[in-house]
């Protein structure tokens, strides 16, 4: 497998971390509200496909840029990145909160998109079934709630958090606080999910907790040329519980 190399890009004065590995065809991987978790469970997609794995303004290693204050200034943001390394057309791979972004980028932007793949999508009222609050929510609780196993996840995380890691949890809740915390919700973007032809897997985890196995349906039923895997033992973060999942999204892509 080939080995992630870090790039930085200024686009449209936000310095904006990526890191890329493997040839092939493009995948953009767009990470959820919190960076935690990392991205090597794409490793395995550097075999087949150019990886491609930004960090959103306001997480991980990208700058933060205060003027953005709504999910649709990521989408231009986006746009303008995909340009910028000259990406016609390509894939996405989106996690939770960056499938959500994915999601409206697609309704916009589909002729520029092969394939596209939601995990766990972030965004939706289900009636009956509400999202957890995670802004509400104390770290020590929230955390836990991800997985099914929290040993998967545990080893990813430093038995005694150092004040950088703190800081770094805290700069990303706050940008999505920004973004998120008067309208959690997107009651517009199930108006337009119908223009998103482009073919479409769907990726949940049976054990959800921070957005219930639910809302998948209503996703699939949104989305006209998609299909649904939901996958037992999982949670929140089934690619990180089931590499059975990552395996079903590199043959859904290829």
């Amino acid at each position: 497998m080939a080995q992630f190399i870090r790039e930085k890009l200024v686009v449209d004065g936000v310095e904006t971390v990526l890191y890329t590995a493997g040839k092939g065809d493009p995948v953009v991987v767009l990470h959820g509200a919190g960076t935690v978790d990392g991205f090597d469970f794409a490793e395995p997609w550097t075999e087949k496909f150019r990886v491609i794995v930004p960090y959103h303004p306001g997480w991980g290693e990208s700058a933060d840029e205060p003027l953005f204050t709504e999910s649709h200034d990521y989408v231009m943001h986006y746009l303008e990145l995909f340009d910028q390394l000259g990406l016609e057309r390509f894939n996405i791979v989106g996690l939770s909160f960056g499938a959500y972004l994915a999601a409206k980028f697609a309704s916009e932007h589909a002729h520029r998109l092969k394939k596209l793949v939601l995990i766990a999508p972030y965004g939706m009222a289900v009636e009956g079934h509400p999202m957890a609050d995670i802004l509400a929510l104390p770290a020590e609780t929230l955390i836990p709630m991800l997985v099914s196993n929290f040993e998967v996840l545990k080893r990813r995380l430093p038995e005694k958090p150092d004040l950088d890691f703190i800081a770094a949890r805290y700069r990303e809740a706050t940008t999505f606080a920004r973004l998120m915390w008067e309208h959690p919700l997107d009651s517009r973007l199930p108006r337009y999910l119908h223009r998103v032809k482009t073919p479409t897997l769907v990726v949940w985890g049976e054990e959800d907790k921070i957005i219930p196995v639910q809302h998948a349906e209503v996703w699939k039923k949104a989305l006209p040329n998609s299909e649904l895997r939901v996958f037992k033992g999982a949670g929140h973060l089934v690619q990180l519980e089931k590499p059975e999942a990552v395996q079903m999204i590199a043959d859904f892509l290829a």
